[in-house]
């Protein structure tokens, strides 16, 4: 908690709940509680679980520059984002690697959203906006309450009209329990999920009421570590742990492409000039190695770090691995050299498992993303 300069109005309820606060982006998170993470993870995929992400970095963009400003800097063609809709966007440094992802919410004509992950995205926009006609607020008094899992549609549609018609990556604003929210189509789950925005004196009782109203259903608190879990099912990476600030090249500077990351999708379709476009495109077919899944031989977990080998040598590292007791699986997003990016690739893994494990796609768990993108 040493670094921690942003506050949750939930930390007293984390406490009580069993955790420590650790820092994460400078807000005391609740990494864990008392309660094992695989009742978390249960929850999550067969109810619902309810999450305090306010570490998240949220920042308002407003004025007649902003969607330039937007648009240059992330990959997506921000024209296309309406009011009421949101964008997953990339942002890239002039080399062409990946510094940091974001959601993007227009809130009106000249109004947007971001919500940065623990990159420099923020940091980079800021110098951008130098000159231009476009404010910057960083907004810590904006909470963020995660309500994710099958059953959390049928706890908010007793409390929000219309809330089923909500799609995928759109919001909205409206109350709940008599606070004013934007209720965002939202998650990092994989599961169909709900972000709630609001402010921070109503963070508390909308916390309360949705674990109280909810109990029957099965909704319980669920720690941030329980993201880990879910994310490796679902193929979401997590910066700086899945990429080469962490898992450092020899003799190379930290930085991956979209392309090895599994990321270009995140680039709009005719979009051609923006920051760092020119040496992405030159970029591709040039991978060094491939986000991927390791499917391991295993009732356990194997250990983030845990080197993958073939061939008689080091071919990859695993950056995050779970056991689900749900599927039996033990799994793992790894970065593995391209050659051995194939299903069914046979692997062995070394470090706090030793054993054997196979390639596999990604992800693991709704590979059609069905389950996110549901409808009514």
């Amino acid at each position: 908690m040493a670094n921690s300069w942003r506050q949750s109005a939930l930390a007293e309820r984390h406490r009580a709940l069993g955790s420590n606060l650790e820092d994460w982006n400078g807000m005391g998170t609740a990494w864990t509680y008392a309660t094992d993470l695989a009742d978390a993870h249960e929850a999550i995929r067969t109810r619902a679980g309810l999450m305090d992400v306010s570490g998240l970095k949220k920042v308002h963009y407003v004025g007649p520059h902003a969607e330039s400003l937007l648009d240059y800097a992330t990959s997506r063609d921000i024209s296309k984002v309406y009011p009421g809709k949101s964008v997953y966007a990339t942002f890239l440094n002039e080399a062409g690697k990946f510094v940091d992802d974001c959601v993007i919410y227009r809130t009106g004509p000249n109004a947007f959203m971001v919500v940065h992950g623990a990159g420099n995205g923020y940091e980079m926009l800021v110098r951008s906006a130098q000159g231009r006609q476009v404010a910057i607020l960083f907004d810590d008094d904006l909470h963020d309450l995660s309500l994710q899992g099958p059953l959390a549609v049928d706890f908010l549609e007793q409390h929000v009209d219309g809330i089923r018609d909500l799609a995928y990556f759109h919001h909205l604003q409206t109350r709940l329990f008599g606070c004013p929210v934007m209720i965002s189509r939202t998650g990092y789950t994989g599961e169909r999920g709900y972000e709630i925005f609001c402010k921070a004196a109503d963070a508390p009782l909308i916390w309360d009421s949705i674990l109280e109203q909810g109990a029957a259903m099965g909704i319980v608190p669920c720690a941030f570590t329980t993201l880990d879990w879910l994310r490796v099912e679902s193929y979401l990476l997590f910066f700086p742990y899945d990429n080469s600030e962490k898992y450092p090249f020899d003799n190379e500077p930290a930085g991956d492409t979209l392309w090895e990351l599994g990321l270009d999708f995140t680039v709009s379709p005719t979009k051609t000039e923006f920051r760092g476009s020119h040496e992405h495109a030159r970029l591709q077919g040039k991978e060094r190695f491939k986000i991927f899944g390791v499917l391991v031989d295993s009732q356990e977990a194997a250990g983030e770090g845990d080197t993958l080998w073939a061939d008689g040598r080091q071919v990859g590292v695993i950056t995050c691995a779970m056991y689900s007791r749900l599927t039996g699986k033990s799994m793992a997003i790894a970065r593995l050299e391209p050659g051995y990016a194939t299903q069914g690739t046979p692997l062995e893994v070394k470090g706090q498992l030793n054993t054997t494990a196979i390639a596999h796609t990604l992800p693991f768990d709704d590979p059609e993303k069905t389950k996110r993108t549901a409808k009514g």
